[in-house]
């Protein structure tokens, strides 16, 4: 019996992870700041510390630096949540930084909506999207900057809040099949939204499938998440967020789950346009490393030679 309850509680902590891994890391409703999603359970958030709290404002601002010494107005952008070194996922939530937002350069997203139980847009500052992350003790973001012919159409279309709202699903699913509209996360309606801007798809009431049409037309490829075996599998049928209806049988029924993160969506960028630019930032609770190049940082928040490091 023992061994069976640490089974059932391995099962459950790995796809928590996989929600996380395969979703969003969801900041709380507006207007609701005691509730979250965590891994797609909805629960009070950790209380961070001051001395958190400080290290990832100054985390956020080594971020808003390097946005306003790109000269861009837009970028695409990514965050690390929790651990998912066993899916080999390094960043789980993207979403679009501008520029000239309410704050200047928020982050326009999806999340899920706890106290309302479905997919929201949301507009947060980077001090927000950074203490949202899941570890205040270590942290990780990316950003890509595309060049003016794919930026200025991408930026139209994240400003143009009646498109961003069309291609938002009405159900969400962390682990949403890239080409299907029966659900979403919160990578797939970034991918979806940069499809909208590069992709003149006219404004007809099927956006979302044009959308996804055009993506597999244009070479973008979901990022396969691997379980570690059947009884995850067969698990996921149990935890919410998590659904397996949308994708191809074949899929549902192997080991590996096609989906959105944040790895697909930059490599798009980079296929598209491959004079897009990549800078990425990360600490480890005693200093930040900034590296630009699509060569990721290692694990551990590691530098290399050139890498730039500030001490906290």
């Amino acid at each position: 019996m023992h061994n069976a309850v640490r089974r059932a509680a391995l099962l459950w902590a790995t796809l928590a992870a996989l929600v996380l891994a395969a979703g969003c890391a969801t900041p709380g409703a507006p207007g609701s700041p005691d509730s979250t999603a965590i891994s797609g359970l909805c629960a009070r958030p950790a209380v961070l510390s001051a001395a958190d709290q400080d290290r990832m404002l100054r985390f956020a601002a080594q971020i808003r630096q390097v946005l306003a010494d790109s000269g861009a107005s837009v970028a695409l952008i990514a965050r690390a949540g929790l651990n998912l070194d066993r899916f080999d996922i390094s960043l789980s939530h993207a979403g679009i930084a501008l520029r000239d937002l309410e704050i200047p350069w928020s982050v326009r997203q999806l999340y899920f909506a706890c106290d309302e139980g479905r997919p929201r847009l949301f507009d947060q500052g980077l001090g927000g999207f950074v203490i949202n992350s899941d570890n205040p003790a270590a942290g990780r973001v990316s950003l890509v900057f595309l060049p003016e012919p794919a930026a200025a159409p991408l930026q139209r279309s994240a400003h143009d809040r009646s498109l961003a709202l069309r291609l938002l699903a009405a159900e969400y699913s962390a682990n949403a099949w890239a080409f299907s509209t029966r659900y979403q996360n919160c990578n797939q309606w970034v991918a979806e939204l940069m499809a909208a801007a590069w992709g003149d798809l006219g404004e007809s009431e099927d956006l979302r499938e044009r959308a996804q049409r055009w993506l597999r037309m244009a070479g973008y490829v979901p990022t396969p998440v691997r379980l570690d075996s059947w009884w995850l599998r067969v698990a996921a049928g149990f935890v919410p967020l998590i659904h397996l209806d949308d994708h191809p049988d074949g899929e549902a029924t192997g080991l590996s789950l096609a989906t959105s993160l944040p790895a697909s969506i930059e490599a798009f960028a980079r296929l598209r346009h491959p004079s897009a630019r990549r800078t990425e930032l990360c600490h480890d609770g005693r200093q930040i490393v900034i590296r630009d190049g699509w060569e990721p940082i290692a694990a551990g928040c590691l530098p290399a030679p050139g890498d730039r490091v500030i001490p906290f």
